[in-house]
């Protein structure tokens, strides 16, 4: 329903109904669709004074006006909403990146059937049937000679010569239809066999196979019954390769994990098929500031198992984190309806069920570096253009060739540390690298902006005092209160036209001194990824020195929790050993050597009971 009437006057319009809302910007354009149970409930909602959610902060304003479609139920509104998502591709909306690229396999439903590899889902013939998509085009391929040397079907589009068949036939690779040299009985049945195969359903395959090579044999026809053997032997070494995750052979599964930076996502499918493990598949999504990693698995869910057809939806989906029970129940109705069989979405608490979800975690996270060592050689290599960029957009004096970047780190004002990463050229480099011990806070008193400026005027009154270049950027990890903490240093030091800026982590915005307004890089840009990169270093070496010193301490207190362990003689183990960690690990005997039977007694005796708790 469109509706030419203030906004205020369109809520009053809502029904309780279900269906599919529209929310439109100042140039008309189509920036978020949504599914509700009740339309009057859910469009009213996103019009309440305070958002807990990124995404609403920054929507909500831009809606001058929305429309909605009633529909019979909430799963035909899911439906219809997966459906206006994929055509209008909104600004808000979570989608899967470069999803019309995805190959897929079709068996084509010509009377003779091929199998081929196509992109463009959008063209489907009712009688082709589909598997996949896949995201890795070279084991694709892979699969795709492996199908053709264990399945005779045709390989030519046409009839290659009018009174022969081609090659294919010669060679076995091919049952020659062109030529009537099949019946359409034994040809189906080979096509039968393939879409086993790509279904992973290798258990029937090879029940299949072997039924075809007894009954050739029955029949005296050993040639033909050769070819299943082998065939039925081929499939058996695919299967063999295959990890098995349970012996019971029933068992069909897609586990999905997920890990993620600021910029993506990086899921992994994981296929179970007849109890084992028959593929991987990996997906790129966007995720921004606005965008929970909950919003993006709904999305997932919903567009992967759109596209997919009804046979290759497993009866259980396994995920890495609860959804809400209202987005789980109506996703596993939705795809249940679909698959025509009860589909359940679960969180696994069972230990083999979880540890298969550790495994698809696991490798997304390795996706994901992978990503992102891509991305920074590709930065590197575009440092040019992308620095240019930067010193454009915050009006930088100098190119950027140099870029430092603080942040504070401490537990409720305990340890309190500041952390320095420097990048040149895009590139970061750890031998710059510097950690503080902050002074100038109080234990249990947090003060990030006093522990800001105690860092920047340390770092930077001994670049001056030893007379070295200052960098052409310098980044603080915080929002408009920490640039000002780091800015008063540098103006104590008599720098008050050094380039310097903060970085917001909740929107990723990055204020300049004296500016009102913060700038905002494209959330798919260059520079953007290399200030998230920056500041995500500066981060991890931060913790990574908070930990050490919390150890430290901890290790501290265990050795001077020991009777009559003197400074000297603790100082005669940790030459020794290193820490205490290593002391731990050691006999009795071996601390004696050091200190002394009776002393090493208590050491040893004093360590091993603090090990135990």
């Amino acid at each position: 329903m469109k509706t030419n009437i203030s906004l205020k006057d369109s809520l009053s319009l809502l029904p309780e109904a279900p269906g599919v809302y529209l929310m439109y910007n100042q140039e008309d354009e189509i920036i978020y669709i949504g599914k509700a149970k009740s339309l009057k409930k859910r469009v009213k909602s996103y019009f309440a004074k305070n958002h807990d959610s990124p995404k609403l902060v920054v929507m909500v304003p831009q809606i001058v006006r929305f429309e909605f479609i009633i529909t019979d139920s909430e799963i035909e509104a899911l439906i219809l909403e997966s459906h206006m998502i994929k055509k209008h591709k909104p600004k808000y909306n979570v989608l899967l990146k470069d999803d019309k690229k995805f190959p897929w396999f079709v068996i084509t439903g010509d009377e003779y059937p091929r199998i081929i590899i196509a992109r463009k889902v959008e063209d489907k013939n009712k009688k082709d049937k589909y598997f996949g998509p896949y995201t890795n085009s070279r084991a694709m391929y892979s699969t795709l000679e492996l199908i053709k040397k264990l399945f005779p079907l045709r390989q030519c589009k046409n009839p290659r010569f009018k009174d022969r068949p081609c090659m294919y036939y010669q060679i076995g690779k091919c049952l020659g239809p062109c030529q009537i040299l099949t019946t359409a009985e034994e040809y189906k049945k080979v096509v039968k066999q393939v879409e086993l195969f790509l279904s992973g359903k290798q258990v029937e395959l090879l029940a299949e196979l072997k039924s075809q090579m007894e009954a050739f044999s029955v029949k005296q026809e050993f040639e033909k019954a050769a070819k299943y053997r082998d065939s039925y032997f081929d499939v058996m070494k695919v299967v063999e390769k295959q990890k098995v995750v349970t012996d019971n052979t029933s068992v069909n599964q897609d586990i999905i994990g997920y890990d993620h930076d600021n910029l993506r996502m990086s899921l992994v499918l994981l296929k179970v098929r007849d109890g084992r493990l028959i593929g991987k598949e990996d997906f790129d999504i966007k995720l921004d500031q606005i965008h929970s990693p909950k919003e993006a698995i709904i999305a997932f869910i919903q567009e992967y198992y759109q596209m997919i057809e009804k046979n290759d939806i497993p009866k259980e989906i396994l995920i890495q984190e609860d959804q809400e029970e209202e987005n789980r129940s109506l996703l596993s109705e939705w795809l249940s309806t679909k698959k025509e069989n009860k589909v359940n979405i679960i969180t696994p608490k069972l230990q083999t069920k979880h540890e298969l979800v550790e495994m698809a975690i696991k490798n997304a996270a390795s996706h994901l570096e992978n990503l992102k060592l891509s991305e920074m050689s590709k930065v590197q290599n575009d440092w040019n253009e992308i620095g240019s960029y930067i010193q454009e957009k915050l009006n930088l004096p100098k190119f950027p060739y140099r870029i430092e970047c603080f942040d504070i780190s401490h537990i409720q004002g305990t340890n309190t540390v500041a952390s320095m990463v420097v990048f040149i050229n895009g590139k970061s480099f750890k031998s710059e690298y510097r950690r503080f011990r902050i002074r100038s806070t109080h234990e249990g008193k947090p003060d990030d902006y006093a522990a800001m400026r105690e860092v920047i005027k340390r770092r930077y009154a001994k670049l001056l005092k030893d007379n070295i270049d200052l960098p052409e950027l310098i980044i603080v990890d915080g929002g408009k209160g920490q640039l000002s903490a780091a800015r008063e240093s540098l103006e104590e030091l008599g720098l008050t036209d050094q380039p310097i800026v903060s970085l917001a982590k909740k929107f990723e915005e990055i204020y300049l001194p004296d500016e009102p307004k913060p700038v905002i890089f494209p959330s798919n840009s260059q520079a953007l990824f290399v200030f998230q990169k920056i500041r995500d270093e500066a981060h991890r070496f931060a913790i990574a020195y908070h930990r050490k010193l919390r150890e430290n301490q901890a290790i501290k207190s265990i050795l001077d929790e020991i009777p009559q362990l003197s400074l000297t003689k603790k100082k005669f183990l940790l030459d020794h050993f290193g820490d205490v960690k290593n002391i731990m690990t050691v006999t009795e005997s071996e601390i004696a050597r050091v200190i002394g039977k009776a002393l090493a007694r208590k050491v040893y005796k004093h360590l091993h009971a603090a090990k135990l708790n």
